[in-house]
């Protein structure tokens, strides 16, 4: 099979010669141990040797200091806290001091179309591999990012005793991430295959708002972000760290085709429970851990844990670590051993 395939017949629980595969994002700190490790000059080299089957493409939104469609917002007070690798959703946020919706005016909502770079978006998939499963890494955290503004502790509080102020906050982050990706999609349309959006629902214990909350406040936004990608013809890959397992069916219902990471020892995202309740229903991507396994384990302990994903899920599930980002701390025998036993016979 070839990888769009493999990748399109996975997520539809069809027969696949091995179930698809995404390596995820390496970040810029765990690159160099990677490249040197497999011997290759760029982490695309590194896709390409392991053979795997998704290529991310980020979008270019040039909006300092973070430059990164995630950090739009400056809201938090503490300046350095809008750098990607220092941003916290409990700081103190822009929000927590006003009361009303009309209050929603005060922040200096940013305009996508001012720094989304359409011509660079366009360049950007056109360059990647043709025969690839194209998705577009999108985010779209609305409800992150609505926690972000107030700063969390006062977000979470705002949904219960403001509700008219928090939904004044969300849906405008919800707007702005409807323009946003329609600027993508227009510059690349007919080009792309599938988008990642998503926010964490899940600690290691369970959702951090009940499921009932989160139907009332998110989820309206979540089916507008959702529709929207599927305009335009693309598989939606819905991301959330964490327990999620009460709204993985409210995720499928708004029209997810893929929940992502599935993080493994998170209360009850175990792989056979998935696969107890969720076959043929949503596919899955994930899986192999990214907490302990894949950062203490040995390289015999990953080929075990990809077999035993093999044999549960021969299809429905992209095998991939439980984690997005691929961090230093994860040795690159590792990543090595778990794309060596998905492609192995057994």
């Amino acid at each position: 099979m070839n990888h769009k395939d493999r990748f399109y017949a996975t997520i539809h629980h069809q027969p696949v010669d091995r179930p698809a595969s995404w390596l995820g994002l390496p970040v810029p700190a765990a690159e160099p141990a990677l490249l040197n490790y497999f011997g290759v000059h760029s982490i695309d080299q590194l896709r390409e040797l392991i053979d795997d089957d998704i290529y991310p493409i980020e979008v270019p939104y040039n909006y300092p200091p973070s430059n990164h469609i995630a950090c739009a917002f400056n809201f938090a007070k503490v300046s350095h806290l809008d750098t990607p690798d220092e941003r916290t959703l409990t700081a103190p946020g822009f929000f927590e001091d006003y009361e009303g919706p009309s209050d929603v005016d005060k922040f200096a909502w940013p305009d996508p179309s001012v720094y989304l770079d359409r011509d660079e978006s366009r360049r950007r998939v056109a360059a990647a591999p043709a025969d690839r499963i194209k998705m577009g890494i999108l985010w779209s955290a609305h409800f992150q990012d609505a926690c972000a503004a107030f700063g969390m502790e006062q977000a979470l509080m705002t949904m219960y005793m403001d509700p008219d102020m928090f939904r004044a906050v969300i849906n405008r982050i919800t707007d702005f991430y409807l323009k946003a990706n329609e600027i993508f999609y227009g510059s690349t349309k007919g080009m792309l295959d599938a988008v990642l959006i998503g926010n964490d629902f899940g600690s290691q214990t369970g959702l951090m708002v009940d499921p009932d909350t989160l139907r009332e406040f998110v989820f309206p936004g979540t089916k507008k972000l959702i529709d929207q990608a599927k305009s335009y013809r693309l598989t939606v890959m819905h991301h959330s760290c964490g327990s999620i397992f009460p709204i993985i069916q409210d995720l499928s219902d708004l029209g997810a085709d893929i929940i992502h990471p599935i993080q493994a020892l998170a209360n009850a995202m175990d792989a056979p429970n998935l696969k107890k309740h969720f076959t043929g229903k949503v596919a899955f991507c994930g899986g192999v851990d990214a907490q302990n396994l894949l950062v203490n384990g040995q390289p015999k302990e990953v080929t075990k844990k990809v077999n035993e994903l093999k044999e549960l899920f021969p299809t429905g599930l992209i095998i991939s670590p439980s984690h997005e980002a691929i961090l230093p701390d994860i040795p690159p025998a590792n990543i090595e051993a778990l794309f060596n036993a998905l492609k192995s016979a057994r």
